[in-house]
């Protein structure tokens, strides 16, 4: 085996693996939601806009945190605040830059506007 072939191996392996770690993330579709919902799994729906800055500083810990093996079990549902506002009305949503947690078929915490790592892991820690 060629070395070059061995690295893209172990590296599809590794990342295949890292992956396995990661929960689901869908973009926001109400029957998916509901179906998570009913079914009691812990869920994150992260509501942003292209244009907020609070959004862009969550976005990268967001996805940094939902690889942790802690949260592999978590459902992530993205809504779009500018184009999703039945989304927006469904949820009781207001602004962007809103992380809501479910956990048994309930809400148990909604943060808006945080942007400290910390923070958002505290939300995050709410749905195990």
């Amino acid at each position: 085996m060629k070395p070059h072939h061995f690295i893209l191996g172990a590296a599809l392996l590794l990342s295949t693996a890292f992956n396995a770690l990661a929960g689901d993330r869908f973009a926001y579709e109400a029957k998916a939601f509901q179906s998570a919902l009913e079914a009691g799994k812990p869920i994150l729906v992260h509501v942003t806009a292209r244009w907020c800055g609070e959004c862009t500083a969550q976005k990268p810990i967001v996805a940094t945190l939902a690889q942790l093996p802690e949260y592999k079990d978590l459902t992530i549902f993205d809504v779009d605040f500018d184009t999703q506002k039945d989304a927006l009305r469904a949820l009781k949503v207001q602004k962007q830059s809103t992380l809501v947690i479910y956990k048994g078929k309930a809400e148990v915490t909604r943060a808006v506007g945080i942007t400290k790592r910390e923070a958002i892991e505290a939300v995050f820690k709410k749905a195990l």
